[in-house]
């Protein structure tokens, strides 16, 4: 493809991203709603150790994955790079596959964040319904993303940190609160380890380990976009590798203290998706208004995760349509680098949430971010597939020519394919995740018919035009 020419320049992203803006896109596509609301349900299933050897187990996941990337990432730097990996290294199909599958991972993701910005809404205002909450935040994360580039990575910037600070707040005042430095209400003793140790190591035995997996792995999706930006970003060979590097080390931190946290101070069974967790520990402990900040702060939270979603499911279509597999339209931009219709589409996503927090706003909401962490860890497998056959391609003066290279190779890539299949079989044994196998295993199908039809297709017109 010549990018000298007019419509090339016309159609490709600008590099805007600093590295700043690319380590806080990555948190603020993670610290959201998988955190602040998916971790009661994990709690409630698995216990409290149970819990935090899931998100042990995820973390180690997250990081296998992010080194496959990085590398392919560094060497390779597109946006919408998932895709163009396994279109590459697995197969065409695969990659068409891998693409609808991050774009369904990000608009279902951004109905699910939707809902539980509303349900955060409820928390102040009870009588209002939900889907009047998650119709206004529809416009406000479609204005936040069609502006420019710039605007939706600085307003990202200061939502993550926002977040980060407030994560770094709750683990400090809940841990002060476990040991009894902070009152409980009503006079209530600290709880010390109790509540970890109350329900015994595994209540429900080590099945729901497995089982919630993929909540775990939704609630840490978000780090692979990083992938997704390398194409906007500034010196990809060292922001890439900088941002993989203090985004895990931070996680791990962030996941695994909120984690010990919450089961310390949150009966298992009092854990659900009905309210917040975060909320309903703030609510126990004896600081005026403390709930209420910590609401208005998750919120701020989802709303970053879905601004997030929106820009990714965006880039995944423009980049589907820029390697004519989507209609033209898909892939044009705004003066200002914006691929408004694929955004535009993309939205649908949030309107889905309106439909479902109608029905049961708790009950669908697991549902949605099982088929949403279903899709990623499709994604993830990809990842490390594409890596392993990558690297396999090499010749050793095109190995030493790497200017990132994940370490442990090949162990890095087969182990983390190999945990991520895991999570998409811990999905059958929970009839609550369940629908997920139902929605994704036929989704995955028709993608690859599709991209049968549509190679047909092509191959049909390219001969029709050279009679």
């Amino acid at each position: 493809m010549n990018t000298n020419s007019p419509s090339a320049t016309e159609n490709q992203f600008k590099r805007t991203m600093k590295t700043r803006h690319l380590i806080m896109l990555s948190l603020g596509g993670v610290i959201g709603t998988g955190l602040f609301f998916n971790t009661g349900y994990i709690i409630a299933t698995a216990g409290a150790i149970g819990a935090i050897i899931a998100y042990l187990i995820g973390a180690l996941v997250v990081y296998l994955v992010m080194l496959c990337l990085g590398e392919l990432a560094v060497a390779m730097p597109e946006t919408g790079a998932f895709h163009t990996y396994a279109s590459r290294f697995i197969s065409p199909g695969a990659g068409y596959t891998v693409a609808w599958l991050y774009w369904l991972t990000w608009t279902v993701a951004l109905g699910s964040s939707l809902t539980a910005a509303g349900l955060c809404m409820q928390y102040w205002f009870p009588t209002v319904p939900v889907w009047v909450w998650c119709l206004l935040f529809c416009f406000v994360i479609f204005a936040l993303n069609i502006i420019t580039a710039q605007f939706f990575a600085e307003s990202e910037f200061w939502f993550s940190i926002i977040k980060v600070i407030t994560i770094i707040i709750f683990i400090l005042a809940g841990s002060a609160a476990i040991f009894g430095f902070i009152p409980m209400k009503n006079g209530m003793p600290a709880p010390f380890l109790h509540n970890i140790t109350d329900s015994g190591w595994f209540p429900n035995g080590i099945i729901p380990i497995i089982m919630t997996m993929v909540s775990v792995n939704f609630a840490f999706s978000g780090t692979e976009l990083i992938g997704i930006a390398a194409g906007e970003t500034h010196n990809p060979e060292k922001t890439i590798p900088l941002a993989i590097k203090t985004t895990i080390l931070r996680l791990i931190i962030f996941f695994i203290g909120t984690i010990l946290v919450l089961a310390a101070l949150l009966p298992m069974d009092q854990a659900g998706v009905i309210k917040s967790p975060f909320v309903m520990v703030f609510e126990n402990i004896g600081v005026p208004y403390a709930a209420d900040f910590i609401n208005f702060v998750i919120l701020t939270a989802i709303l970053s995760a879905a601004n997030s979603g929106l820009y990714a499911s965006g880039r995944m279509l423009w980049s589907l349509s820029h390697q004519g597999t989507l209609p033209k339209c898909f892939g044009k931009l705004t003066p200002k680098g914006i691929p408004a219709i694929a955004i535009t589409v993309s939205m649908l996503g949030g309107l889905l949430a309106l439909f479902t927090s109608v029905i049961a706003p708790d009950t669908v909401f697991v549902a949605l971010t099982a088929i949403s962490g279903f899709a990623v860890v499709a994604v993830w497998l990809s990842i490390c597939l594409s890596h392993y056959f990558f690297r396999k391609q090499l010749s050793l003066t095109e190995l030493n020519a790497l200017r990132y290279k994940a370490p442990f190779y090949p162990l890095v890539p087969i182990l983390g394919f190999v945990l991520c299949l895991i999570a998409c079989v811990g999905l059958a044994f929970d009839p609550e995740q369940r629908i997920a196998l139902y929605c994704g295993i036929p989704f995955v199908i028709v993608c690859f018919i599709a991209h049968h039809f549509t190679q047909a297709f092509k191959k049909r017109g390219i001969k029709n035009e050279n009679q």
